[in-house]
Parts: C-alpha cells; structure tokens; sequence
C-alpha cells in the first residue's frame, strides 16, 4: 500500500512559479504567464521555518506534507497529536512543517495557511487536514474557493484578508521558491516526507516512527 504521494517532475513543479494570478473565485484555467523579473530585487525570498516546540530541543523533526495529500491528512490528525503530546510539548523535539504544493489547489490552500499572523499557520493547517475530504469534494473552482473561505472565516479571516493573500504576487512566489528549493536540497520524491536530525524518513506506523525519535534522541544525548 502506498502510504506517501508522488511528487510530480520538476517541470511541471516549476510552472507553478506562474500561478500568483489567484482570483477570489479560485478559476481553474491555467494562470496567465508571470511578467520576468527585471531587477535582483525581485527575486523571491525564501521563507522561514515555522517551529513548534522547544529551541533547545535536541532533535530537529520536519515534515514535507501536502494538503492535497490524504496521507498527509492521516498523519495530521492521526499521528501528530501523539508526536506533539510526547516528544515537541515534553522539550525533546521542535518540529517544523514544509509545504508541497503538487498543484494549484495546495498552493491556494498553502496560501491560506500562510495567511496572516504566523502562529495562526498550524491551527489552519490542522483545519485544513482535518476537513481536507469536505473542502476537495468541491466540483468546480468557485466551490472550491468557497469552502476554503469557510476555513478561513472560522480561523478569523475576514473575506477582504483571503482576497489579499491570494493576490498577493510577491508571497506566492515566496512560497513556491521556498517549497522548491527546500524539496530539492532535501531530495523529495512524495509527500508525506520525514527528515529527522538530519536524515530522511518515509512515512511510518506510529511505534516505528516512534522508535526512530527515541534512536535519534538517545544518540543526541
């Protein structure tokens, strides 16, 4: 059984280095062509981790998801709960999520997330796993939009904020440069992908994954 989602090629990852033309209405034509960057200082920026859990914490644990990932949705309210309840709320490890975007529809759905005061990324992240079947079962882009806006509203977005964020050119292009570079240096093929002090996890049952933080930790003692 396939427990992670494949990665599509790169070029058709790099495409969605266009896709900042984001309506309010989420269309699902193909986004018009970016206009070339002129000056260096249009480049994007490369985003920071968002950490939970301990500085000090002497294990580091990231997490490649999508939120177009069911397996990804499974760990989020399977698994995680348990990881932050014994090991990132006990100080033995911080952990960090890095988005995937396989297509338009994470990427909107990551925007969302990113939207806002930054403490609010993974409540709205775990809403957005926790009803992911509900807001994909959307037949068209406007549903689609529709039902993220209901995310969003109950994470205390006004609708003019949504707007904001998905239009906002210079952060979707952030985010997508920040997926690709991190994907990359990290060589990942699907999602969900665990890199754990240093080394790369495919996704795992809970007591194997579990086994693999209490190695880590005991050889970081």
């Amino acid at each position: 059984m396939t427990l992670i989602r494949r990665l599509a090629p790169a070029a058709a990852l790099a495409a969605l280095a266009t896709a900042f033309h984001l309506p309010a209405t989420a269309q699902t034509a193909a986004p018009e062509p970016a206009p070339a960057a002129t000056a260096e200082a249009a480049a994007p920026q490369i985003l920071p981790d968002l950490w939970l859990g301990a500085a000090d914490a002497p294990v580091d644990f990231i997490e490649y998801a999508s939120f177009t990932c069911s397996h990804c949705a499974d760990f989020s309210t399977e698994v995680f709960p348990k990881l932050k309840a014994e090991y990132i709320d006990t100080g033995k490890i911080r952990f960090a999520q890095r988005d995937v975007y396989f297509d338009d529809v994470g990427l909107w759905a990551g925007i969302l997330a990113r939207c806002g005061d930054e403490a609010k990324f993974y409540p709205v992240a775990g809403m957005l796993f926790e009803s992911q079947r509900d807001w994909l079962s959307a037949k068209n882009g406007e549903e689609l939009a529709a039902n993220l806006r209901k995310i969003g509203a109950k994470a205390g977005y006004s609708a003019e904020q949504m707007d904001a964020c998905w239009q906002d050119e210079a952060k979707v292009q952030s985010l997508v440069a920040t997926f690709q570079q991190n994907a990359v240096a990290d060589q990942i093929e699907g999602t969900p992908t665990f890199i754990i002090a240093g080394e790369k996890v495919s996704n795992l049952p809970w007591e194997q994954l579990k086994a693999k933080l209490d190695e880590k930790l005991a050889a970081a003692q």
